[in-house]
């Protein structure tokens, strides 16, 4: 995801027939919680930033001020699980495969499960910005399938070359209206978006079976944007495993997008019969108080989801500080420690 591109699409409220809460500390009635032995709730964070971080001298450092590697310090803080986005060519070799495989070699070694976001793009794949790898600009729909499938192939054999099996692969990035325009765009051909949604489904399963897809959407708290996707996919054929959302609500309306996203999450589940995921969380890293009360009541709700259909919450770019590259919807503060904002994840 590229921040603060969205789309700003209308939002429909559901009615509830459950009580939310919007805040852990509201003293609202507490939704209830849905436990299974053997299931461990994803409790991730994006790094996709951290050798390029690394490589312009920045560090990380623990509550008592002491120098940490930065994914010994996020499992420290209760991190389980790490998302890496992949680019295909981009211009500076970041989010390149190598990059990915270095970096997701580094979180195997310390006991953390992989999410894989494949952008299909050299840059930045989001709502806004879809936009075809130079090497597969002149490539039509039909060649197209067959770029999605070699590349996600290659990707996934590298990452299995070094014993690194993804838990879950999304099958592009926050595509509110498809991936790879103008081909693939939903609005114009949801039908072409199937296609190369189901190219990546299927060249994930042949290198890893046990790999769940994903399609990732942002606005998680827009019903009326889920819905005309997976219905548009679920008419084409397409196949996925789970589904994805972003939410990167404001201070002021947290507990009204938690109560979307817990409504719009319950609603996947029973209409498409698949689980869900929120791959993407943040708020201002100046306001770490009111960030824990966001994440605290969203991860509650989303364990109180029946049979564990919920499947984790993944922080973007926790360890952003000091307004690196312009992003300020961290969880460090500007001497690179965490802040409260992540003690939620334990």
């Amino acid at each position: 995801m590229k921040k603060n591109i969205y789309k700003k699409i209308p939002v429909i409220v559901l009615l509830l027939c459950i009580t939310v809460s919007g805040c852990s500390k509201s003293g609202s009635e507490k939704l209830p919680v849905h436990p299974t032995p053997g299931f461990e709730f994803a409790k991730g964070a994006d790094i996709s930033w951290v050798t390029q971080m690394e490589s312009a001298r920045i560090k990380f450092y623990n509550g008592a001020g002491v120098q940490t590697e930065l994914i010994a310090l996020l499992k420290s803080s209760g991190i389980n699980s790490i998302r890496l986005r992949a680019w295909v060519n981009p211009s500076s070799g970041w989010n390149n495969t190598a990059d990915v495989v270095a970096i997701a070699i580094r979180a195997k070694n310390l006991g953390m499960r992989i999410l894989l976001d494949l952008h299909y793009s050299d840059t930045w794949a989001d709502p806004s910005n879809q936009t075809k790898p130079a090497a597969w600009a002149l490539q039509d729909i039909h060649a197209l399938q067959a770029s999605v499938k070699n590349y996600t192939t290659d990707v996934m054999n590298a990452l299995k070359l070094n014993g690194i099996t993804p838990d879950w692969v999304q099958v592009g990035n926050e595509t509110n209206d498809g991936m790879l325009w103008p081909e693939g765009k939903a609005s114009t051909n949801m039908a072409n978006f199937a296609k190369l949604i189901n190219a990546g489904y299927d060249a994930v399963k042949a290198v890893s079976s046990t790999s769940k897809v994903i399609v990732h959407i942002s606005n998680g708290y827009d019903n009326n944007l889920f819905r005309w996707i997976f219905d548009g996919l679920q008419n084409n054929g397409a196949h996925w495993d789970v589904i994805g959302m972003s939410l990167y609500p404001t201070v002021t309306n947290y507990a009204l997008q938690n109560s979307q996203c817990l409504a719009n999450m319950n609603d996947m589940v029973l209409r498409y019969n698949k689980e869900v995921m929120i791959c993407e969380v943040g708020m201002s890293w100046d306001q770490p108080d009111a960030c824990y009360s966001f994440i605290s009541d969203l991860m509650q709700k989303a364990n109180s989801i029946a049979d564990n259909k919920c499947l984790g919450i993944f922080y973007w770019e926790p360890e952003a500080y000091n307004n690196w590259m312009g992003y300020t919807l961290g969880a460090f503060d500007n001497s690179g420690k965490p802040t409260k904002a992540l003690d939620a994840f334990k």
